[in-house]
């Protein structure tokens, strides 16, 4: 890689929903040329395949599918977690391919020496749970939200020359039973990894970021969440024994540092032999 990439021991990426119109794919490929990490972990949802029926695949979109193929080649490891909107990938949990591992979850010691415990945390959600067709619904409600958000902010930053808004956020942020069941979400995941003796729990699905130590009478915990790349566009990076939430800033990159001057815009054909070519090397 190029000289200039900040490295990172331990990236964690979750909730992209690829395939979506919510997606923010361009400002993560942004962050992901602007970083060489050790370890990768997709924690859940990259691809939204609850709503790939849509069609909808930007180049943008297999541009970011490019680059982890790109690490995958160069040897960096990458952990696929499954999440619930790529759910139907969980019968390959345990597949190896160079680099890649597909899991359910994952337990990986630090540099640090302490414990990890890494999963998506659909697993914690009831209406996952007992009744799958209300959670589709749901998110078919927060994918057309997304889309209302999106006209929000061409209104208010083109023609009212404000900055853009978040009303999934701000509904998220002030219901109340929104706020309590991401209060028990994270308590849940934390007392149960206290139980387990681990150092961190580490998970995506609310798409709230978050770090923060837990307590109870058992122990205490330091839970993170890795946020999500529709509204919050953050990351977590683990770096020299620490953990930091990474969020997107675009006044931190150059105007057109995404683009390629040095090659054509590829089609989502070119960028698709790229990546079985990738796929061959990787068994040669």
């Amino acid at each position: 890689m190029p000289p200039g990439k900040r490295k990172i021991e331990v990236l964690v990426l979750s909730d992209v929903h690829l395939g979506t119109r919510g997606c923010n794919a361009r400002p993560l490929l942004k962050y992901l040329k602007s970083i060489r990490p050790r370890t990768v972990i997709l924690n859940g949802d990259l691809i939204d395949i609850w709503q790939f029926k849509k069609r909808y695949w930007p180049k943008s979109h297999m541009k970011v599918i490019k680059h982890l193929m790109g690490w995958m080649g160069k040897g960096i490891r990458i952990c696929y977690i499954t999440g619930n909107h790529d759910e139907m990938l969980r019968k390959f949990e345990g597949f190896k391919l160079g680099s890649l591992e597909i899991a359910n979850k994952l337990v990986l010691t630090l540099s640090d020496g302490k414990k990890a415990w890494f999963f998506h945390g659909d697993v914690f959600d009831v209406t996952m749970q007992h009744s799958k067709w209300l959670a589709r619904l749901g998110a078919v409600g927060y994918d057309t939200l997304i889309l209302i958000n999106l006209l929000a902010n061409f209104v208010s930053e083109k023609i009212f020359g404000k900055g853009k808004l978040s009303l999934s956020k701000k509904i998220k942020n002030g219901v109340k039973s929104a706020v309590k069941f991401i209060n028990n979400f994270e308590m849940t995941a934390a007392e149960i990894g206290i139980s387990k003796g681990y150092d961190y729990v580490v998970c995506g699905h609310i798409h709230q970021p978050e770090m923060r130590t837990i307590s109870n009478h058992h122990g205490s915990i330091t839970y993170l969440n890795s946020g999500d790349w529709i509204e919050n566009l953050t990351a977590l990076e683990f770096n020299d024994g620490s953990w930091t939430i990474y969020r997107f800033d675009e006044n931190h990159f150059a105007t057109g540092q995404d683009a390629d001057p040095e090659e054509p815009e590829p089609n989502n054909r070119e960028l698709f032999a790229f990546m079985l070519e990738e796929f061959n090397g990787m068994h040669a």
